[in-house]
């Protein structure tokens, strides 16, 4: 059974919002997803009152490694099911 984002601790359920907020950045050429663009993340730790940006921080860029990691891998099985297809 996949995990629900209560089953985390109250700053890791911050983080998860924190990082829905966050514009994605994807690569023009190839349509990958490369991440998140963080030009705005101090204005959001004043906004939501944040009192631990560095761990704070440190959460939402473990988070962003899983996530890129998870999509190239998509990204790749879905490529190599097309050139079997094709084949």
């Amino acid at each position: 059974m996949p995990l629900d984002p209560t089953d985390f601790p109250v700053v890791v359920q911050v983080a998860f919002f924190l990082f829905g907020l966050l514009e994605d950045n994807w690569d023009g050429m190839s349509g990958g997803f490369l991440g998140k663009k963080w030009g705005n993340i101090e204005y959001l730790f004043k906004l939501y009152e944040i009192d631990e940006p560095r761990t704070m921080l440190y959460i939402l860029k473990m988070y962003e490694g899983i996530i890129v990691l998870q999509r190239a891998e998509q990204a790749e099985k879905k490529q190599k099911a097309e050139e079997r297809k094709s084949s």
